[in-house]
């Protein structure tokens, strides 16, 4: 007991070598690095397929293997670095992800480029719990909302960049640039993590025992997770539970997951920390960041498909849109830090989901067919703002009431969440704009009749300007109709897109109750020693 005073005394007082501002910026970018490659290949999988000889559906494995590896590692991060120290294995896992960005960008054929985004996921599912990780154990917790603050950039922004800056390099250069421009970054953040970050005393100190892997536990992990993972992404594509393939994974990771929480809840050495969900706080905390993944990836899908399919922008011009909420963000983020020193954080969180409970309210009443450039931005604005009031001090939340050592495991759980979160998301609205289109369109067909005295109307108008131009009587009725039933699904998708936009609205005034099931937080609170057990 004296031993676990003595060391929980050092770790209250212990501070790194070097400036932690620094640090912060070092670990941000690594992270920055891998958040942004969840994103930035959407955009180029036409050009991957076609110049690598595979179909659109081949090229989507680009995006779901890199998902998959990610998703598997991420929640074992604490594990991991009880066996191998997390600077090595921060490091390791950049190695990872840098030499695998190489061979992506290079991979002659996809089967080897599906290969090395497998590894890619892998080394990238290390990076972001082990920055935040690290800005936790680096900072006093009344300073850790505005370090969090700077890690939020990368989570919260690089999403919403990612596209944009796909769309650049692949128009400019090649689809293999969104994988070679990694190396200088990942080279970079390296360094700078080798000669900046040090590991604190409990985890320095912490004796190593030769390592035992929890097969079951990982084996049940891997299977659960990947099933869940590819059930997500290709849910839609493949009709859902019409498909024998997606009814398959669904059952396979219900019950892979279901096991895998039992069995490491009794588990000696778990290789997920499953008893930390014991901790209501956590637990909430958990929540508001799987909404957090979910809305902020829905609503980042959501606008530019609008933009391009239904308005004629062109990707750039879509990514414009998204990019000015993005830069707002950067400025919100640091000041939303601040206030987490003045406030306690259940408050900043629930002024978050009302304010973007208010924002998609307003995107239901203000979007349609006739939205302008300026229009869709300021609404992309009241859609994405509000993020940084609630990602900042969920994070922050997250850690109240854990103890240090666990900062890793709360880390990994705390990203994998949100990264579920923005996959279930992103499945939804895909799911519900396809299915409310379809609602819409044959609601709208019964009124598209010729017992319908406006429509008539409007037929023949349209018939009549048609044969003005030049068109035959014959031609011209052909012409009118096809008009008229483009114009209609559009309206429909128009419709399923506002549908969709009051889901989010509900969702996130739900989260505003539930803000108040967080522990109060005393804002100005020194490091406290570990508690002896």
């Amino acid at each position: 007991m004296s031993a676990t005073i003595s060391l929980g005394a050092e770790q209250a007082t212990w501070r790194p070598a070097a400036n932690p501002w620094l640090i912060a910026v070092t670990v941000s970018l690594a992270a920055f690095m891998e958040v942004l490659d969840t994103a930035i290949a959407n955009v180029a999988l036409p050009h991957i397929a076609g110049n690598l000889g595979a179909s659109n559906d081949q090229s989507t494995w680009v995006l779901t293997s890199y998902l998959v590896a990610n998703a598997i590692v991420l929640p074992i991060t604490g594990w991991l670095v009880n066996i191998f120290g997390r600077k090595r294995f921060f490091m390791t896992c950049m190695g990872i992800f840098t030499v695998s960005s190489l061979f992506c960008g290079i991979a002659p054929n996809l089967g080897l480029l599906l290969l090395f985004r497998v590894l890619q996921g892998a080394g990238g599912g290390g990076l972001q719990p082990m920055a935040q990780a690290v800005l936790a154990d680096t900072f006093p917790p009344e300073k850790r909302g505005l370090a969090f603050s700077i890690y939020g950039i990368t989570a919260v922004c690089a999403p919403a960049i990612g596209p944009t800056l796909g769309g650049w390099l692949t128009d400019t250069a090649s689809w293999r640039w969104i994988f070679l421009i990694n190396l200088p970054v990942g080279l970079l953040a390296m360094a700078l993590v080798f000669r900046l970050v040090e590991d604190p005393p409990y985890l320095a100190r912490r004796e190593k025992s030769a390592i035992k892997l929890d097969y079951v536990g990982f084996s049940l992990l891997a299977l659960g997770v990947g099933a869940l993972q590819i059930m997500l992404d290709k849910g839609q594509e493949d009709d859902w539970f019409g498909s024998g393939f997606i009814t398959t994974l669904a059952v396979t990771a219900g019950i892979c997951l279901a096991a895998l929480i039992v069995y490491e809840w009794f588990h000696k050495d778990p290789i997920i920390d499953v008893r930390l969900f014991k901790n209501a706080n956590f637990a909430t905390a958990n929540m508001m960041m799987f909404m957090v993944g979910a809305v902020s990836f829905a609503t980042t899908v959501l606008m530019p498909q609008f933009l391009q399919t239904l308005m004629g922008y062109t990707a750039e011009s879509a990514g414009m849109v998204l990019s000015a909420s993005a830069l707002l963000l950067l400025i919100e983020l640091p000041l939303v830090g601040r206030l987490i020193g003045s406030f306690q954080s259940r408050y900043l969180i629930a002024f978050g989901w009302i304010t973007l409970a208010f924002g998609m309210y307003i995107s239901t009443q203000k979007i349609d067919l006739l939205v302008s450039f300026s229009s869709a931005t300021l609404l992309r604005i009241g859609q994405y703002l509000p993020m940084g009031f609630i990602f900042v001090p969920a994070t922050t939340a997250a850690y109240i009431g854990i103890t240090d050592d666990k900062s890793n495991a709360v880390a990994g759980l705390v990203n994998f969440t949100r990264n579920i979160g923005s996959s279930v998301g992103t499945s939804m609205v895909t799911t519900m704009i396809v299915r409310r289109s379809q609602f819409h369109q044959a609601t709208l067909v019964t009124r598209t009749g010729l017992g319908n005295t406006e429509f008539r109307g409007a037929m023949n108008g349209l018939i009549q300007q048609l044969t003005h131009a030049g068109l035959s009587p014959h031609a011209a009725q052909s012409q009118a109709l096809a008009r008229i039933y483009a114009a209609v699904q559009a309206q429909a998708a128009a419709l399923a897109y506002i549908d969709t936009y009051w889901v989010l609205a509900i969702a996130a005034m739900i989260m505003f109750f539930l803000s108040f099931v967080l522990k109060k937080n005393d804002p100005r609170a020194k490091r406290g020693s570990v508690p002896a057990h």
